[in-house]
């Protein structure tokens, strides 16, 4: 199996979902090979609630490492999950070309699945 891919099953277990019961575990690999790990994180007001894959990227963003090269998410349900908008946009910025690995083993980018991105290149 894909290191990534456990990395993220490992994590689902510290979820936080009491509202709807889904855990989703995220795994990212840096360009420095360091690999963090995110899970969803609920809350009684839903706009509040926070992405396993945000909550990772931000963990990797806030120790200064900011080249994603691949990603990892998996549910509890065991079907393949894809990132919501949200989360296509906070990876996009740190590197459209992201892998995205799932959990039927299928590989995406990040443009694939987010062709329209707003980028960083409108502010020039």
């Amino acid at each position: 199996m894909n290191l990534l891919i456990e990395a993220a099953t490992r994590s689902l277990k510290k979820a936080y979902n009491p509202y709807s019961g889904l855990s989703v575990g995220c795994a990212l690999k840096t360009s420095s090979g360091k690999i963090y790990d995110g899970v969803n994180i609920e809350n009684s007001v839903f706009g509040l609630t926070m992405c396993a894959e945000r909550v990772a990227v931000f963990k990797a963003v806030s120790e200064g490492n900011v080249d994603i090269e691949e990603i990892a998410v998996v549910s509890s349900t065991g079907k393949p999950i894809y990132p919501c908008g949200a989360c296509r946009q906070v990876l996009f910025e740190f590197n459209p070309k992201t892998k995205i690995h799932l959990s039927d083993e299928k590989i995406l980018t990040l443009f694939e699945i987010l062709p329209f991105a707003f980028s960083k290149d409108v502010f020039e």
